[in-house]
């Protein structure tokens, strides 16, 4: 049974990481290859990673795609052209409201104002002729629902994924059928999960807190297909997007129809749900006065949308290679191609649909892993408190350089980032983190250090039993998410998985591109054989052998902390 994450929003994105030892800009070597720097950073050689470029039709050359990635702290969008390169961008900050008894809510108005507003930005800023942008793509946080009238217009918040106010009425289900647990794993994969944090859980909080609203209803809608019914005026999902409904039969992914045995075990009437489309049909057309306010033309076509860690899959190409992908932005999640589904409920692992239709994904979502640095740069570094105002606008300014002042294992010091809960491969939201084995001779420079190597000791736990999952070896790693701005980080996830590891070129905005280029592949204009070879990889890290040693045994006593610090935390978290 899969965990889903709790902690309040956070930019997943990790934006502005400033860094006096950045990465390489495109057609350059990247610094963290120099003989200073690679010794200073313990890095192993880096080097540049080629792809093959497909060909492109002069026909094809001059059309370009929207692609929208709304995630739960922040609206990013990218206009791209048919070769993957990406013309313009904009983003928004989005506001989470946090409500008594375990609730998180967002403004669905506030979204689709700021969404608005960004691709108009995009689209000015490009001055690309209207008509040659064919196709819109979205993709977005999931495990979050509204319920709309029949215009789409929201009649109640966007109840997000840290939402755990549902949690009693998932658990009223498996009082009331015994045999709930058995058939949702069969039939879904997923099982209600007794936290509350899947879509399910919030609509039924709205059913039973805000009848009224439930009854007023014309759907719940995740948050990509609330975007798609605001620019086509359709109420749609698809099997992807709908994932988190907990209602679909996923043992057969042409299925079109939400299972009626999940249905009436839930308590939800299938009128209240979007109509199931297929993944590569449009969803329609934009609304004429959507196309005239947006700047686009009203041939322009949206695509179905799907979440951000199938997004995150396709941006790393794992959807047809032997490869993984790893994604750290608020979460960390390991991503990996499947042939079939199933479900690991002792590890926390299951498959999902994959946006190439008939395709599954493997996801493993680990628990915190950005949000883990964030908070400590936020809560600890650049603070402001009674010892005095410490705030920074750039969070992330000078990490790289601070890195720089450290050795691999951190002096020691182990960190885990248990902030609010373990997820796969052990489930535990009583779980808790901290730093061990701080010494009087410890360093701030040394806890920076060991939160970055703590998320990477969390990665290589899950990592196993994702590779016994999926039925493969997973040679090396595509790491992507915000945190993949990180020299330093990328090559700390090399030497403690023992795997290369391939940062994406422009990460942040990486979940934006797989959109549009799948939004252009569902156009015509670009081959699905070539989507793989579109994927941007900026450099490779190697894992550098004379720390596997070191790394080995600090690994070690990490998970050995988890069985020994489990009775304090739980005592202390009852």
């Amino acid at each position: 049974m899969p965990a889903m994450p709790q902690a309040p929003a956070s930019p997943g994105s990790l934006p502005g990481w400033g860094s006096p030892v950045a990465g390489p800009a495109s057609g350059a070597q990247p610094r963290a290859s120099s003989a200073g720097s690679a010794r200073s950073l313990g890095l192993a050689p880096v080097s540049r990673f080629a792809v093959r470029i497909p060909s492109i039709s002069s026909a094809n050359s001059d059309r370009f795609a929207v692609g929208i990635d709304l995630g739960t702290s922040g609206l990013k969008v990218a206009l791209c052209r048919a070769d993957g390169g990406i013309v313009s961008r904009a983003t928004r900050a989005i506001e989470t409201r946090l409500v008594a008894g375990g609730g998180a809510e967002q403004d669905a108005d506030e979204i689709w104002t700021k969404t608005r507003a960004a691709v108009r930005e995009a689209v000015r800023a490009a001055e690309v002729e209207p008509a040659a942008i064919v196709a819109v793509r979205c993709v977005s946080q999931y495990s979050s629902v509204l319920p709309v009238d029949p215009k789409c217009t929201p009649i109640g918040p966007l109840i997000t994924w840290m939402d755990v106010r549902g949690a009693e009425h998932n658990m009223a289900i498996y009082a009331r059928h015994p045999e709930a647990f058995e058939t949702w794993l069969e039939v879904h994969g997923i099982i209600p999960l007794p936290s509350g944090n899947d879509s399910l859980a919030h609509m039924l909080h709205v059913k039973m807190s805000s009848p009224d609203t439930y009854d007023k209803a014309a759907a719940f809608l995740e948050p990509m297909d609330f975007l798609n019914g605001k620019l086509t005026g359709r109420l749609a999902a698809n099997v992807c997007s709908a994932f988190m409904f907990l209602l679909t039969d996923n043992r057969d992914l042409t299925s079109l129809e939400y299972h009626p045995d999940l249905l009436a075990m839930a308590g939800i009437e299938p009128t209240k749900l979007p109509e199931l489309i297929p993944l590569g049909s449009p969803v329609a057309r934009l609304l004429p006065e959507v196309s005239e306010d947006l700047g686009l033309s009203a041939d322009t076509m949206v695509y179905p949308g799907f979440n951000d860690t199938q997004a995150g899959a396709l941006a790393a190409g794992v959807v047809d290679c032997e490869h993984g992908a790893l994604d750290i932005g608020t979460t960390s999640v390991l991503i990996a191609r499947m042939d079939r589904k199933d479900t690991d409920a002792e590890n926390q692992i299951v498959s999902m649909p994959s946006p190439i239709e008939g395709r599954y994904l493997v996801m493993a979502e680990n628990g915190l892993g950005g949000k883990t640095l964030e908070h400590f740069l936020r809560n600890v570094v650049h603070t402001r408190d009674a010892l005095g105002d410490h705030r920074v606008e750039d969070l992330f300014h000078g990490v790289e350089a601070v890195m720089g002042e450290t050795n691999p294992g951190a002096g020691g010091v182990v960190f885990l980032p248990w902030l609010n809960g373990s997820f796969a491969p052990r489930d535990n939201p009583r779980m808790r983190g901290g730093f061990l084995n701080v010494s009087l001779e410890t360093q701030r420079a040394q806890l920076l250090r060991a939160v970055l190597e703590g998320v990477g000791y969390s990665v290589r736990w899950l990592f196993e039993p994702v590779e016994s999952f999926c039925g493969h070896d997973i040679d090396h790693l595509v790491f992507g998410g915000g945190a993949a701005a990180s020299d330093s980080w990328s090559q700390i996830l090399a030497d403690i998985l023992g795997r290369p590891v391939h940062q994406l070129e422009d990460a942040g905005f990486a979940n934006c591109r797989a959109a549009a280029l799948l939004a252009l592949s569902d156009a015509g204009v670009v081959s699905r054989d070539d989507l793989n070879a579109l994927v941007a990889v900026r450099a490779v890290y190697q894992p550098n052998l004379s720390n596997q040693s070191l790394y080995d045994e600090l690994f070690n006593q990490f998970v050995a902390s988890y069985e020994r610090t489990q009775p304090l935390f739980e005592a202390l978290n009852p």
